[in-house]
């Protein structure tokens, strides 16, 4: 093969448009990889539909989810040809006072696939060799393409979680539970914890109780007061401790920040994981009458994949319920689709 495509966003709002052209050649310490699936996430619905600005000018090929074969490696990259990866969402420096703390999503010369640079909607991709992630010994019902959304829906939660130091036994209540937070739910579980999730959607509740949620809760047509309620009332039908709490939002929506902070107990901890553009009102001095903690996560720590990946080679998380796959040819109608939910797992473009 001699020619690749991607998939550019020219403008926002515009279907994407397909550009074909000859393979890239990896410069040193850059890989060439052949693409195998492309996770879509709500960021890049952000990007297209939402007023969310790429850091690279457009045009510019989107996704940041990606897993694939390499193909061709530059100088000092060769130890990864011919090998399955995972590329990481968040590629920090590696060399700078941030990256030294071990804070590498803060990391300021961080690249992002499909918002730095080209990414993943795409036949192939060029990207640094640095943080790839071995994909190899996949159970047998996995493919490749599959975890492709190791690269932020599974790896995301798993540092959010992580950061709030969730530990067995701890009492956990993760808000959404759609792309990120269906994998929140799975990976609190392993860690231990026991979980209520919280959603306005039935079916995404009844998935996630399937796959370790101990109590759903559907918010829909709830205001933050009733919402509240609603979760205090299931925690002590479960018997969940009253205090040290641990909240994740991830629904990136108003009412699901609203409703976390809400949910704050005395020497609990709040994470937010999802992102919107609105602001909401809180009293801030909760976190001295509480003595609780609260989190801001962006994506994942490259030394988390492994055993992120892990919890998915055990069967500790599932993806297969949780992705379904689409044709990368059928692009701008999936998009469209995944705009106005209409697709309930996590869309994987497939080249």
């Amino acid at each position: 093969m001699t020619e690749f495509y991607r998939w550019l966003m020219k403008a926002p709002n515009e279907p994407l448009e397909k550009e074909t052209g000859p393979l890239p050649t990896p410069a040193a310490g850059e890989v060439l990889i052949a693409v195998k699936g492309c996770g879509m996430c709500h960021t890049d619905l952000g990007f297209l539909y939402g007023g969310v600005r790429t850091t690279h000018e457009l045009p510019l090929a989107l996704g940041h989810e990606i897993s694939g074969h390499v193909v061709a490696a530059g100088e000092g990259a060769e130890s990864w040809a011919d090998c399955d990866v995972v590329v990481p969402a968040v590629l920090p420096c590696g060399e700078c006072e941030l990256c030294a703390a071990g804070r590498e999503t803060s990391c300021r010369h961080q690249k992002m696939p499909g918002n730095d640079f080209h990414g993943g909607f795409a036949s192939h991709i060029v990207c640094p060799a640095r943080w790839l992630v071995d994909a190899s010994g996949l159970p047998p019902e996995i493919e490749l393409a599959d975890v492709s959304v190791l690269a932020d829906a599974v790896t995301t939660p798993y540092q959010a979680l992580k950061r709030a130091a969730v530990v067995d036994g701890d009492c956990v209540v993760i808000i959404g539970a759609g792309g990120v937070g269906s994998f929140g739910v799975q990976i609190a579980r392993a860690f231990g914890a026991r979980v209520i999730a919280v959603d306005i959607d039935d079916a995404k509740l009844a998935r996630a109780s399937e796959y370790g949620a101990e109590g759903a809760v559907n918010s829909k047509d709830l205001d933050v007061k009733a919402a509240r309620a609603a979760v205090k009332a299931k925690t002590k039908e479960l018997g969940f401790a009253a205090v040290g709490l641990k909240v994740l939002e991830m629904s990136g929506t108003p009412q699901g920040q609203e409703l976390a902070w809400s949910l704050m107990t005395f020497s609990g901890t709040v994470g937010f994981v999802g992102f919107c553009l609105d602001k909401v009102s809180v009293r801030l001095s909760n976190l001295m009458a509480f003595d609780a903690q609260a989190f801001g996560n962006w994506g994942c720590r490259p030394q988390y994949y492994a055993p992120a990946l892990d919890l998915i080679r055990q069967g500790k998380v599932q993806v297969k319920p949780f992705v379904k796959r689409f044709a990368m040819e059928n692009i701008n109608s999936v998009l469209e689709d995944a705009r106005h939910h209409r697709i309930t797992e996590r869309p994987v473009l497939v080249p």
